[in-house]
Order: C-alpha cells, then structure tokens, then sequence
C-alpha cells in the first residue's frame, strides 16, 4: 500500500490520508504514504506526517509546488525510490484565483492550468510505469465546476473541465497496462481555501440549505471516495468522474423563483 498524495498538508488531501492509513492498519498493513505540498506548509505537512505515524503508517514529507514542471517528475521518483514503488496517485494539489475573464490576466490563467491541470498529466507520466507494474490506479481531484459554468472564477472551472477530460484520455490509454485513472468532482467542501466564507454564519446555513442532503460536505466525505476508487471495489471503474456534491449541482431547477406557484395541469 504505498501512496503519493499532493495537496497533503490539508483539506481533502490531508483527509485522504489519513483514510488510507487507516484502511491499511485494519487490514494488517503498514501504509507508506508519500504526502507533497508546498514549502510554506511545512508546518502542517510535518503535523500530518506526525498523524500518520500515529496510524503505524511511513510518510515521506516531500516539499514540491505543483505549478513547476520539474517538480511532478521529482516527487514520484523520491516517492518510488524510498518505497520501491507505487499502488496509487492522488493529484489533489489546486489553487484558485477567483476574477471575471474580461479582467483576468495570463498570470493567473497560467498559473491555474499549471496546478489544476497540468501537474496531474506529468504525475501521471512519471508515475506510469511504477503503476503499471503495480497494477495500479490514479484519482484525480476535479470539482462540480469542471462540468457546469461558474461566473468570475476566472480559469478555475476551464481547468476543472480540462483535467475530467485528461483523465479521460489517461484512462484509455493507461488502461491498457492496467492502470485505471478516474476523478472525483467535489461540490461545496469546507476547507481551508473556502473557509473564509463559513465565517459568516448566515452565508454558512445559506449554502448548506442549498444542499438536499442539507449540509456542506466535510473533506472526509471527499476522502471515502477517493479511498474507494483506489481500492479493490473499484476495480472495474476507468474513466469516471465521480461526483460527490450532495446534489447540489443538480439543483438549479428547483431554486427558480415562483416553482411552487405553478399550476398544475
């Protein structure tokens, strides 16, 4: 059970993580989970680490920013020279610049594609082989915004978009060596990147009564699918982007004013 996670010093990769450590501790294993976030999380990634050590599970805390080309590349190597291999990729590492596209500046739009979309197609390539011979798979963090159009998130819901297709294309062709690849789409998820917006207890009720399920999702609700899709039971899943929202994305129509006073026919 040997792991590479981005985006792990936090949210719904540091929820991952430890989801996987505990998999493996019930079933008699040691995890080694290879955890990657950038350098200003130093902190969080060692207090992670910590955590894994406390669930019998071997971290290996790697400082790699995603928005760089080399950096992908480098981390799976560390990841599969200290473990002698690798059963799963989780691509988790996103950033968002929130800006209406009128405005928005080459910067940013660059910036995101290079974390959100990008940084998952070279994981992917330098991970390949380790997998293949493993027999195993790759999740990547994708968003409900990837499949439906959000106003002034500038290059966020693009990217989202082109990386459910990347895995799309990853699972055709990596399939082939028996690497499945599939995504996860997360809806309203309270993490560190959001948090600020719960701070307003009004906004906070008002977007969890958006939800039929009636509430925002925790990041260990992301973290049980991401588990899923990388273990056994989902052996026979390829190319799925898997939407984890609570049904919030599907429910436009019924917030349209004036539903209730339509008359029956």
């Amino acid at each position: 059970m040997r792991y590479l996670v981005t985006g792990a010093a936090s949210g719904i990769g540091r929820a991952t993580v430890l989801r996987l450590a505990r998999d493996a501790r019930s079933a008699g294993r040691a995890a080694k989970i290879t955890i990657v976030d950038v350098a200003q999380a130093k902190a969080k990634l060692d207090a992670v680490a910590e955590e894994l050590r406390k669930l019998d599970a071997e971290p290996l805390a790697l400082h790699a920013d995603m928005a760089t080309a080399d950096a992908p590349a480098r981390a799976v190597g560390e990841a599969v020279a200290r473990f002698g291999g690798l059963d799963g990729l989780v691509s988790n590492a996103g950033i968002n610049r929130p800006g209406a596209l009128l405005t928005y500046t080459v910067e940013d739009w660059d910036a995101l594609f290079n974390v959100n979309t990008r940084a998952t197609w070279l994981l992917a390539k330098a991970a390949h082989d380790a997998l293949a011979t493993a027999k195993g798979a790759i999740v990547v963090t994708a968003s409900m915004s990837g499949s439906n159009a959000h106003a002034n998130l500038g290059a966020y819901a693009p990217s989202k978009a082109a990386v459910i297709m990347l895995m799309r294309v990853l699972a055709q062709e990596f399939g082939r060596d028996g690497v499945r690849v599939n995504s996860v789409s997360p809806g309203m998820v309270r993490t560190g990147m959001s948090e600020k917006a719960y701070q307003d207890a009004s906004v906070a009720a008002e977007r969890a009564a958006l939800v039929p399920l009636g509430r925002v999702a925790a990041p260990e609700d992301i973290a049980d699918a991401v588990a899923f899709l990388l273990g056994p039971d989902a052996r026979y899943i390829n190319g799925h982007d898997l939407v984890v929202d609570g049904a919030v994305s599907g429910n436009f129509l019924g917030r349209l004013p004036g539903i209730s006073k339509i008359s029956r026919g």
